[in-house]
C-alpha cells in the first residue's frame, strides 16, 4: 500500500512544477513546486524534464481586461502586447532513504515580448533567453503516517542567483535599453524556499495531495528585489486505470510588489487561481509522461498587467 501510495504522489508530483525563473512583474501563472519535492519513497533518482508554455496575451488591471484599442498613444505608462514564455526544466531528485531527499532544478527559458513603452507609439522587442534561476532544496518526510497511508514532509531550499539580469531589447523605440527586470531570466537575488505537503486517500481509487511554498527573497541586486511570492495547491487523482492516472489541481498563488528603483513596482505582485486537469502514464518500466493545462478561474493583479488565458505543461520523469 505505501509504495503504491508513494508511486500515485510521484505521478502528481510531476504534474505542475512553477518555472524557477525571473517572471515578477509579469506573472508566473503556475502555481505549484511539486515536480521539485519528487516524493520518492526508496533510496534512487528520479531525473525529470518538463517543457512549459505560458501565452501572456491577455492585458488586465484588477479583475478586468484592459481595451488596449481604447488606449490613445503615446500614454505615460506602458502598454504591454504579448510575452511568450517557453520554459524548459530539468530536475533531478535523489532520495537518501524513506525520509530524506535532496532536489535540483535548472531551468531554460525563452521569452518573445513585445511592448509599447510609456510616451512611444510603436512597438518595441524583445527576445530574452538562457539560464534562469537554479534551485537546491532538502525534504524531509520521516513525521510518518496513519497507517501507512499518508505522507507529510516540508522542504527547505534556495533559489540561486544564476539567471541574467542584463538582456536589452533588439527593436523599436526602446532598442539598446535593459529589458523590465521582470522579464530577465533571473531576479539577481538570493531567495529562501520555504514549503510543506501532505498527501493521502481519499476513498476509493482516489487520492489527493495537499501542498504549501513560500518563496522569500534574502538580498536585492542592481536596484531590485522581487516581492515575496506564496502558492497553494490542492490535487486529486484517480487509480482505478491501468493506462492512465487522470488528475486535477487546483493552484492558488499570491505575490507581493517588487521593490527598488529597477522595479516596476505599481505594475507587479497580484493573484490568481487556476484549475489545472491532466493526467499521467507509464511509457515503461522506468519512464513515465504527464500532460496538463491550466485555466484561470480568477486573477486580481496590481496595475497592468498581462496573464495567459491558458498554460500547458508536458514532462517526463525517469527512474535511474
Amino acid at each position: 500500500m505505501k509504495n503504491c501510495l508513494w508511486a500515485c504522489a510521484a505521478a502528481i508530483v510531476a504534474s505542475v512544477a512553477t518555472p524557477a525563473l525571473a517572471c515578477s512583474s509579469c506573472g508566473c501563472n503556475l502555481t505549484s513546486d511539486w515536480l521539485s519535492q519528487g516524493l520518492v519513497a526508496l533510496p534512487g533518482t528520479i531525473v525529470g524534464l518538463r517543457y512549459d508554455f505560458v501565452p501572456q496575451t491577455q492585458l488586465r488591471s484588477g479583475g478586468d481586461v484592459v481595451d488596449r484599442s481604447a488606449i490613445a498613444l503615446p500614454t505615460d505608462r506602458e502598454i504591454e502586447r504579448h510575452t511568450y514564455n517557453h520554459y524548459l526544466n530539468l530536475t533531478v531528485d535523489h532520495a537518501l532513504n524513506s525520509s530524506w531527499a535532496l532536489g535540483f532544478q535548472l531551468p531554460f527559458a525563452y521569452r518573445p515580448h513585445q511592448t509599447i513603452a510609456e510616451d512611444t507609439t510603436e512597438i518595441s522587442s524583445s527576445r530574452t533567453g538562457g539560464i534562469g534561476d537554479v534551485r537546491a532544496t532538502v525534504r524531509y518526510q520521516g513525521f510518518g503516517g496513519f497507517g501507512g497511508s499518508s505522507i507529510t514532509g516540508i522542504q527547505l531550499g534556495l533559489k540561486l542567483p544564476t539567471g541574467g539580469t542584463h538582456q536589452k531589447f533588439r527593436s523599436g523605440p526602446e532598442a539598446g535599453e535593459q529589458v523590465d527586470r521582470g522579464l530577465q531570466n533571473g531576479t539577481g537575488t538570493l531567495d529562501a524556499i520555504v514549503g510543506a505537503y501532505h498527501f493521502g486517500k481519499l476513498t476509493g481509487a482516489f487520492d489527493y495531495i495537499l501542498q504549501v511554498q513560500a518563496d522569500i527573497p534574502l538580498t536585492s541586486r542592481n536596484e531590485f528585489r522581487p516581492g515575496i511570492a506564496g502558492t497553494a495547491s490542492i490535487g486529486l487523482n484517480y487509480t482505478g486505470l491501468k493506462a492512465i492516472t487522470p488528475q486535477l489541481q487546483l493552484n492558488f498563488r499570491m505575490a507581493g510588489k517588487d521593490h527598488g528603483a529597477e522595479a516596476d513596482t505599481p505594475n507587479s505582485g497580484g493573484e490568481q487561481l487556476y484549475l489545472a486537469p491532466g493526467m499521467s502514464a507509464p511509457v515503461s518500466k522506468r519512464l513515465s509522461a504527464f500532460a496538463f493545462a491550466q485555466l484561470p478561474l480568477y486573477y486580481n493583479v496590481n496595475g497592468y498587467q498581462l496573464v495567459p488565458k491558458y498554460t500547458l505543461s508536458f514532462g517526463l520523469q525517469y527512474k535511474l
